[in-house]
């Protein structure tokens, strides 16, 4: 990244240099860039520097090179339109909204995922207020709704979509929405009508709630013969096609 923002012949030192000039982000250079055991062209793991998304950008505002200023720029206007969100939520809905139309979702999905969107934070909210407090605790009540609601939890639901990092909801079809929304808001009524406290009795109330959406995701399927579940996407086709040969290989 430093190569193409800079042309330097010679990054480590440009690197180097950087650090010097910057205070901080020399301190927290092990924290930004860790090392990362990778296999290296001879077959052989070796440990290199690497970053994730938000380290990149930290050192890309070190970085005092013309090609470096459009990334600057856009992470200004970025905190700024944050700052907004935070004065006026509904921009951060319609944001959400443009960017969904600009990636080619149809208006009606768009209604139905934000609808869900709705749904969910009715019930991590619910939740939250009876004991459920950590990321990992979501996870799991997350898993347990999909597994009773379509039979798979969501990893392996991710798996039959052919996604990787990609967000599994924003690659449902309507009635994968509509079930997916049912299995939420039915463990939301639960969990206000029954009022469990702490992590393993909300985790009863998840999987009493998404039985309701699992029975009646069956009972559609039996009166179609038509499985809800289904391994259509929503990626470009380019991305669809290279994971496909991956896998053949």
């Amino acid at each position: 990244m430093v190569q193409v923002l800079t042309g330097s012949p010679d990054v480590k030192d440009y690197i180097k240099k950087i650090k010097k000039r910057d205070d901080q982000l020399n301190a927290n250079w092990g924290t930004i860039c860790p090392l990362v055991e990778k296999v290296a062209a001879d077959g052989k793991k070796r440990k290199i520097q690497a970053s994730d998304t938000k380290g990149l950008l930290r050192i890309i505002q070190s970085i005092p090179s013309p090609k470096a200023e459009p990334f600057k720029l856009w992470l200004a206007q970025v905190g700024a339109d944050r700052l907004d969100e935070i004065e006026n939520p509904e921009l951060a809905t319609q944001r959400t909204r443009e960017l969904y139309k600009l990636k080619g979702y149809s208006d009606d999905w768009i209604e139905k995922r934000m609808r869900s969107i709705a749904i969910r934070e009715e019930l991590t909210d619910e939740c939250k207020e009876r004991g459920v407090k950590e990321q990992k605790e979501y996870a799991i009540l997350t898993a347990e709704i999909s597994k009773a609601t379509f039979g798979l939890l969501s990893s392996e639901y991710k798996k039959v979509k052919g996604l990787k990092q990609e967000n599994l909801r924003d690659h449902m079809t309507d009635l994968e929405l509509i079930f997916s929304m049912l299995g939420e808001a039915s463990t939301t009524e639960i969990v206000k009508i029954k009022n469990p406290i702490g992590f393993v009795e909300n985790q009863k109330a998840a999987k009493l709630g998404a039985a309701v959406a699992g029975n009646a995701r069956k009972e559609l399927e039996q009166k179609t013969g038509k499985k809800i579940v289904t391994s259509d996407n929503y990626l470009p086709e380019s991305i669809k096609q290279k994971r496909l040969k991956n896998a053949q290989k």
